[in-house]
């Protein structure tokens, strides 16, 4: 009951429903079937392939690929990303060749555990600033603020609060999420399809980027190669730091469905930590297959903060290498918190 609750009101994902096709440039005279129950099915489970041929047809071969890549009729999936993904039969028979497209949704197969946290210290924090990303370098804390004409890139001393450097972005764009990688900044916008790149030092604009398919800019973190982008969807983009292609994409998913307004995000020991717009709990996510592992509530905390007119949701999230803890604030909140995380 306890866990219920908390996936409710802290991080309810969206149910699924799913809904699976065949179909192809032209009328097929095969199907795929499946034994996924309505096109959902679990991580655990071996997907097992086959072809409905109702005509007849002496089949000579068939080939099967998940999103691409080759695999058997009986294949595992345990190491396959979750979402919604496509399976394509390529059917061979009388000198002639089909192709049929179907898809599944791949769940996770545990529901996501727990946590709370240990407040360690309490720092000021700007009591305007509408925190949209949050991101240690060298013991010194960089943030992104939103709202037109309010929204700026800080470099901050994260133990009195004072901005050390400060820069605002030109009153049409909504500031986002950011993150930091071979001495440059990246900065997203909202909903101008546009996003910045800085000089870590002096804050001097280097170039910008527009986005591929992803249509909004959320948040931002990277592993040391390559940057993680949301959306505001269940889609976290993988992007080429050089150029920052969108090359692939991993789906936010538990083991009920898909986790959507994916903000926020903080790439910590391996994983993804991503705060969800207007809730109160972080999802650490998996960065290879998008599987929610677990959830920190930290709804208690807005409770600890000035209350004013303008007090807005949780929503910024950042680990310092050098103290190794996590550090957390919300939008228009006067304080940032380090947190010890506490695995029940």
């Amino acid at each position: 009951m306890k866990l219920f609750k908390y996936l409710t009101i802290i991080f309810l994902s969206s149910i699924i429903v799913s809904c699976g096709t065949n179909s192809g440039k032209n009328k097929s005279d095969f199907t795929i079937k499946t034994n996924a129950k309505d096109h959902v099915i679990s991580i655990a489970e071996t997907l097992t392939l086959s072809i409905e041929n109702p005509k007849n047809h002496t089949i000579d071969s068939i080939s099967y690929t998940l999103n691409g890549e080759s695999i058997k009729e009986s294949t595992n999936l345990k190491d396959t990303k979750l979402g919604s993904q496509s399976i394509e039969a390529t059917v061979y028979f009388n000198n002639e060749k089909q192709k049929i497209i179907t898809k599944i949704t791949v769940l996770n197969s545990e529901s996501p555990k727990i946590y709370t946290y240990k407040i360690i210290n309490e720092y000021p924090h700007d009591i305007t600033s509408y925190t949209q990303g949050l991101e240690f370098f060298n013991d010194t804390l960089y943030e992104s603020t939103g709202q037109n004409k309010e929204s700026k890139l800080r470099k901050v001393d994260y133990r009195t609060g004072n901005v050390l450097k400060n820069i605002n972005l030109a009153d049409q764009y909504f500031g986002e999420g950011l993150t930091i990688l071979n001495n440059k900044i990246y900065q997203l916008t909202w909903q101008g399809g546009i996003g910045f790149v800085y000089d870590i030092n002096t804050f001097e604009k280097i170039t910008d980027f527009k986005y591929g398919k992803s249509k909004e800019g959320w948040g931002l973190c990277n592993d040391g190669k390559t940057i993680y982008k949301s959306d505001g969807t269940e889609h976290i983009w993988l992007l080429n730091p050089n150029t920052l292609a969108e090359e692939s994409l991993i789906q936010v998913y538990t083991n009920k469905g898909k986790i959507v307004e994916i903000n926020e995000m903080e790439w910590i020991n391996g994983e993804i930590y991503a705060n969800r717009y207007q809730k109160d709990g972080v999802a650490i996510i998996n960065p290879k297959n998008g599987a929610v592992n677990g959830v920190i509530d930290f709804s208690p905390l807005k409770k600890l903060v000035t209350q004013h007119q303008g007090l807005d949701v949780l929503n910024g999230i950042a680990y310092n290498p050098k103290t190794k803890t996590i550090f957390v604030t919300g939008k228009r909140w006067d304080k940032l918190f380090e947190v010890e995380i506490v695995k029940n």
